[in-house]
Parts: C-alpha cells; structure tokens; sequence
C-alpha cells in the first residue's frame, strides 16, 4: 500500500476549526470529557503537526493514537477548549520529541532515503507533477525549530505568545525563527524558480 506524505489526514472526516469556510468563527462548545467529536474536531490539527514534525505517515499515526490515549487517560479537566487546544498542541510535539529520541529509532534507516537512492535524477524530475516552487516541500527541508514555529503561525493560525507559551520559550525567539524560516523559505524559492 503506497503512503503519501501530504496533509491528506485519512482522519479528517470533518471540517477542521481553521478550514477557511469556518474561519472567524467561534469555536463549536465541545463537551468536557473525552467523546468521537472532540476526537473529530482536533484530530485534523494533531495528525498534521504531527506527520510535519516526523515526515511520515506512519509514524504521525503513531503519534496522534498516542496523543489522544494520552487525551483519554487525563483526568484533569480544562479551562476552556483554548486550553485543551493548547495542550493537544503541546502533547502533540513532546511525544514527536520522544519517537526521535527513542532507542529503537538510533540505528534505523529510512527506507524511503534507500528506495530514492536508486532512482536516477532524471527520473525523480519526470515525476514533479507540480508546476511553480512546493512550498510545503521547501518547508519540510526547513530546520525542526523553524519548521514547527511556521506549523503553528501559518497553519494551525496561532498568535505568536500563543506559540510561544506552547513551546516555552521568549516570543523573541519566535519572532526570530519565524523571520529566519522566511529568509530561508524566499531564498529557496527564488533558486527553485530560477531553475
């Protein structure tokens, strides 16, 4: 079965809280406890940060059925569904942080690197099917710190405090990795153009 690593999440069966026909819209009342709607409505988020960070689908689902096990055995109630939000966000990122430093994952190849190693480059140039630069492409190329800083100001929408409290550090800092990712994202794009 060929896996494609996109943002096609097979577990987005709802529009998702930042789809641009919702957007400006207050967030629907979820309930408290843990329900299929709840799962529903963050797993579109949780799925697409977590296959960003890890740059593949198999192991994002590993990631969001932990994240939401992780949901289900909280026994904390939150604040408010920006709370919750929050800390799906903020589980989403420290488990990814944990697959890459588990043990098992120190001395495992890609398969896909060992696959694409034996394909000729004018194969690989035959396949483009986009026309024009791929952004998500060039963003995925981008240094983890940068790239999940652009995740969450770009697509996930979050202001930059937001970002900030979530991933515990100045907003200065956010600002600089975000103007950095730009810098590097326009510098890559203007080569590829030139191409």
């Amino acid at each position: 079965m060929e896996r494609n690593n996109s943002f096609d999440n097979p577990y987005d069966n709802e529009p998702y809280m930042n789809d641009p026909d919702t957007a400006g819209q207050q967030s629907p009342k979820l309930p408290q406890e843990v329900t299929d709607e709840v799962v529903r409505y963050y797993s579109p988020m949780v799925y697409r940060i977590a296959l960003t960070k890890t740059q593949s689908s198999y192991d994002a689902d590993d990631i969001f059925q932990e994240v939401f096990m992780k949901l289900c055995m909280n026994t904390k109630p939150f604040d408010s569904e920006e709370h919750r939000k929050a800390w799906l966000i903020k589980v989403t990122i420290n488990c990814c942080n944990s697959h890459f430093t588990a043990p098992w994952r120190k001395n495992v190849d890609s398969l896909d690197d060992a696959i694409l190693s034996q394909i000729p480059d004018e194969t690989t140039e035959e396949c483009d099917l986009g026309e024009g630069p791929d952004v998500y492409a060039q963003v995925l190329k981008l240094p983890q710190n940068m790239r999940e800083v652009v995740l969450l100001y770009y697509y996930e929408e979050m202001s930059i405090r937001e970002i900030s409290q979530v991933l515990q550090t100045s907003e200065v800092n956010i600002k600089k990795r975000l103007s950095r990712a730009r810098q590097k994202l326009k510098l890559e794009l203007t080569e590829s153009d030139a191409e």
